[in-house]
Parts: C-alpha cells; structure tokens; sequence
C-alpha cells in the first residue's frame, strides 16, 4: 500500500489548519477571529513558529532558511511551484491566523513586516520584480493573506496593494477561463471586492465564475482539465467560493452547485479501492481525496469527458478497477494518454502509467507527457500526431465482464483498441489493431513493485513477494514471442508522487498487424487457449474481438 506524499503541486487541494504556538504565560489582549482568516485555506506547511524563526518550507522540499531581512528574488531549487506558492505569501497569512487565535501581537507586527517589505521590492513592472510574482496564480493565491492581513491592518499601502490585485484580476486579457485558476481568480477578486464594499469587482467575479464552472465541470460532473485528482482540488475551491458569495450577500447561481455536487460522482469514480486516486494526467499515484464523495450506485461509468471506470465492488480494497481514456485532445493537465488503460486487482495496482513528477521544464516532465509513459498501442513507421481525439465507439456491460471499443489517427492511420476486462476471476483483455496492413506495438507498464521472473515463448511473469502476473500475447490467436523488457533506459520508469523517479518493468511487444494481449493477476501459469473465435482463459472463454 502506498502512502500519502508531501503537497504535490501548487494547486494541490490545499487540507487541514497549519498549527499555531499556543500563547505565553503572559496574558494577551482577546483578537477577534475574522471569516477572511479562519477557514481551510492555509497550507499544513510551515507552521508561524516556523515563519518566526525564518524557515519556510514549501511543496515539500527542505526547509529554507529567509532570515530577518528577506530575499524576494529567492529561488533555492529552480523550481517553479517553490517559486509561485513562496510569492503567494500564504505562509505569512499563518502568522496573522496565529494573532487571531492566540492575541500575541508578535505575530501580526511580522506579518505587517513581511508583507510591506515584499510590496516595496515586487511592484509591478519594477527592475528586480521576477516576472512569475504578477502571474495569474500567485496574485489570486496571494490575494487571501492579503485580504486576511487587511482585518487587521489598516495602513494605505496594503488598501492600495490589495487594489492593485484587484485590476489585475479584473482585466479579462489575463483570466483563465474554464479552468481552477480562473475559479481562484474569482475568488480572489470577490474577497477584495466584498472587503472594500466594490460591487463591481464582486459582481464581475461571481458573473464570470458561473461560465467557467461550465467549462472546467461538464453536465456528468466530470472535469475537463484532465487530470482527475484536480477535480478535489476545485470541488474544495467552488464550496469556498459558494460560501463567499453568500456572505458577500449574493445569490449562489444553482448551475455553480449542481456540477459541484456532480463532481463528487466523479472523484468517487475517479478512485481506486485502495483510496487513492488513478493517476491519470497530472496526478500523482498517492493522491487522497481526503474527502466524503459519498458511494455512487453505478460501478461503470462512462464519461463523454473521455474516461471509463470500471470496478468490481464499493468499500472492498481488493476488488478489481479499470481506467481507459479517450476523448478531446490533450490540454492543461492532460497527457498524450489516449486508449491508454490502467488496471487495479487483488488488493494492488498491476498496470500504471508513469505519473506525474513536476512541472519543471524538462526533458523528463516531457517524456511523462507522451504515449510511451502510458500503456498505449503505437502504429509502426508512422508519426505520432499530439493532441489528436478519440472516440468510444462501442461498448458492452455485463455483470461479470465489460467490452469497450475505441479509435483514432493519432498517427494517421486509423488505430483501434478493444478491452475487456473480467471480474471473479480476474482478467483484462486488449485486442489492438491499425488500418492499412500496418503493424501496432503495445506498451505495458506494471507497478515498481513487481519484478521480473520469467520471458518466454510470448508470456512474461512479474512477481512481488508470493503474487504472481502474468502477460500473455496473441496474435492471429496464436502466440507471439519477442517482447523486451525494459527497466529504466528510455521506457522504464514511474513517479508515484511529486519530484520522484523510480525504475520499473515495461513490457515492449514486437510489432505486429493484430496483438491480443492478456493480462492475468495472481497466477504466473494461467491456462490459455485460443481458436474458433474464442479465447478461454482460467475457465473464463470470451469472443476473439473482445465483443
């Protein structure tokens, strides 16, 4: 069983209260606790002991030590989420959430500290400003520590600060429509525009939130930056921004809490039995959802948004999960993914896709991004073509077994993959085929934990402790041998969450005009056979085209 990693990102659902130093024995002064301060936007890192004594810790990396006089232009680990949530100043707002719980004004006097210093060294457009400090997200992150510091301090600089984000949230040129950055947009621009009684700033924000939770959450629930751990992330963020509206006297659009009601179907669907969520996209392989999604009745789903989810049963950690992609081309947090499965069986993930490591701009972050970090089937001597669709062309539910066919020209020619995957006694069947008399290649990616045992003869067993898989390929209904096992070099590896690389086992088919391949957990000897359009495993027999 995984564990739950560090924050893996800066729009990571941000969870639980960062922990204050309890009062002195000296008495302090009763504060008035603010709506704008408590709540559950603050990171769980670092605590204001921490921010007190100079050291910050953000996105899970090593703490850094600021020092009194602080450097604004600081950028320890070249890395682009450290940058944006340290501009964000959330790690100050712990200081004046400590004021408010414990009345020590030691804390509020270094807030007002910080906060001023950085607002003399990062005005806009000024020589020595860092151009990712106005970018779209730190100014709306930053806008609550802002708008919380603001209850308690009255000066003219921070008032005129806080008019500053203001504009720059209202200018349409820079808003993220239909995506979590512009819900955050919104947000901000409505906790400024209620704080200083401008109903044109919070008339705008609640206006333009309603046209992009239609975009970011379609009709079924399902979001559209595909990546569904983000889908926690703005469920959190449209329940905060509900709540805003209501205390800014406004009227909460109904559409706003339909699709997100509706996006708990889809977190719910979204999340293996082992209670992490399938790292699809940008997702890490050790997100919890941390929260009641409540339990669907359906255990298929398909979602025209481009994914299926398929399980054997609700609240049981050893029951059987499948996920497949298809849908509109790659965009914000998607990858190149497309009839690209994963499979989950007996209590532990079989096939995964390499994950997510980071946003940084390299040439492994690239790599994560592409087909051959996902199990998908590629077409021989052609050019793969980014961003290309797919379509769900034809599906089949039964009780114990579903079928689904899709198809693309992802690279030009018309590939097509049919899966099946069978529960009770567990199997996932992939039949994959190209146009034109070309030949496919599949890749198949198995968890770091399971090692290889055997290759053989078209069967390659994989072993963790005393459980067994095996892989099986056909083609013509007759067994195909040739495949490569790659461990490390340029296919095998995985990030099972932020910042790490690990090596793992992916299978390399040879190259052929059909491949049938079999994927049996729990056995390193499955009974196969094949002929007369039928193919029995372990007792189990379905049609040779998986329909």
């Amino acid at each position: 069983m995984r564990r739950l990693a560090i924050p893996l990102a800066l729009t990571l659902l941000l969870s639980g209260m960062v922990s204050h130093a309890q009062a002195d024995d000296t008495t302090s002064a009763p504060v008035k606790r603010t709506a704008q301060c408590q709540g559950d936007w603050l990171p769980g890192t670092p605590t204001a002991d921490e921010v007190m004594r100079g050291e910050i810790s953000l996105v899970g990396l090593p703490a850094v030590k600021l020092g009194k006089k602080i450097n604004w232009a600081a950028s320890p680990y070249k890395n682009r989420s450290w940058e944006y949530v340290f501009q964000s100043l959330r790690w100050m707002g712990t200081l004046v959430v400590a004021y408010e719980n414990t009345g020590e004004q030691r804390f509020l006097d270094r807030a007002k500290e910080i906060t001023k210093d950085w607002a003399e060294h990062n005005r806009r457009g000024a020589r020595g400003t860092q151009s990712y400090v106005w970018k779209d997200h730190p100014v709306s992150l930053r806008s609550q520590p802002l708008v919380c510091l603001s209850m308690h301090v009255k000066d003219d600089w921070l008032k005129q600060s806080l008019a500053d984000h203001a504009k720059l949230l209202s200018d349409s040129r820079l808003y993220k429509k239909g995506h979590n950055h512009g819900i955050d947009q919104d947000i901000a621009l409505m906790a400024i525009g209620c704080r200083y009684g401008r109903a044109d700033w919070s008339g705008l924000a609640s206006k333009r939130l309603t046209g992009t939770v239609k975009l970011d959450v379609d009709s079924q629930g399902a979001l559209m930056e595909q990546a569904p751990r983000y889908a926690v992330y703005v469920y959190g963020r449209l329940q905060v921004a509900m709540t805003n509206m209501r205390a800014c006297g406004r009227k909460v659009p109904g559409e706003i809490g339909k699709r997100a009601e509706a996006l708990k179907d889809f977190i719910a669907h979204s999340t293996q039995p082992n209670g992490y969520m399938v790292p699809i996209g940008d997702g890490s392989a050790e997100t919890e959802p941390k929260m009641d999604a409540g339990t669907p009745k359906q255990k298929v789903r398909t979602y025209k948004a481009g994914y299926v989810y398929g399980r054997t049963d609700w609240g049981k950690p050893d029951s059987a999960y499948y996920s497949i992609r298809f849908g509109p081309g790659m965009k914000f947090h998607g990858h190149e993914d497309h009839l690209g499965v994963t499979y989950y069986a007996q209590g532990r993930d079989i096939l995964v896709d390499a994950g997510f490591h980071s946003y940084e701009k390299n040439s492994y972050r690239y790599w994560t991004l592409s087909p051959e970090a996902h199990n998908v089937p590629t077409v021989v001597g052609q050019k793969f073509r980014p961003r290309t669709s797919s379509k769900l062309t034809k599906s089949s539910y039964g009780k114990d077994s579903q079928s689904f066919r899709l198809t693309d020209k992802a690279y030009g020619v018309s590939r097509t993959r049919s899966v099946l995957v069978h529960h009770g006694e567990d199997v996932m069947a992939v039949l994959d085929t190209a146009s034109g008399g070309k030949k496919i290649r599949n890749l198949w990616r198995f968890d770091d934990s399971l090692k290889l045992v055997s290759n053989r003869a078209g069967r390659v067993v994989l072993r963790d402790g005393k459980f067994d898989v095996t892989l099986v390929q056909l083609a013509s209904c007759k067994p195909v041998g040739g495949q490569k096992v790659r461990r490390g070099g340029e296919l095998g590896w995985m990030s099972p969450n932020y910042l790490s690389k690990e090596p793992t086992n992916v299978v390399v088919s040879p190259a052929a005009k059909s491949l049938l391949t079999i994927v049996v957990p729990g056995t390193d000897s499955p009974k196969v056979s094949c002929s007369g359009g039928k193919v029995t495993v372990n007792g189990v027999t379905f049609p040779s085209d998986l329909f």
